[in-house]
């Protein structure tokens, strides 16, 4: 028996026993959620935790802070302190009235490189005191002022 093509010349592939082309591959024509889900969930804990953050209050007992303290600075801080009766003091030093505390504060701004300043006032203090300290302290030059709190040891309240 000889080898020999079907009619039609098409050979083997007539009977079935050939490559076949299969189709392309459709796309896909649904959403997949779980990676979209996913993202949604982080962002909602994103937004759960931030949003605390965004509101702006003024809490009532200021000279407590849970704040961590600050770093050493290089050379001596410059303190000021306000007691409850309104007596400013320069380091340990009480300064007897707003005038020689004006001139003393631009004596120190002059020799002083750094413009940092720590205040520090009782709490039953007026508030308006405090300001009008600081606005001498900016008027001298030492527009860097940072308030000292006591450290908050317990839960607020």
């Amino acid at each position: 028996m000889a080898m020999g093509t079907l009619p039609g010349g098409r050979g083997h592939a007539a009977r079935g026993g050939g490559i076949r082309r299969r189709g392309r591959s459709q796309p896909m024509a649904e959403i997949n959620v779980t990676p979209f889900v996913d993202v949604m969930l982080v962002l909602l804990i994103i937004f759960m935790v931030a949003a605390p953050l965004l509101t702006v209050g003024v809490p009532l007992n200021l000279p407590q802070s849970t704040a961590e303290a600050l770093p050493p600075p290089d050379e001596a801080p410059l303190t000021v302190s306000i007691d409850a009766a309104g007596t400013v003091y320069l380091q340990e030093q009480a300064v007897a009235d707003d005038a020689a505390l004006a001139a003393r504060l631009a004596a120190i701004a002059e020799t002083r490189p750094s413009d940092q300043v720590f205040l520090r006032a009782d709490r039953t203090l007026d508030y308006g005191r405090v300001m009008a300290v600081m606005g001498q302290l900016s008027a001298a030059g030492l527009r860097n002022i940072s308030l000292v709190s006591d450290q908050q040891v317990g839960p607020p309240g």
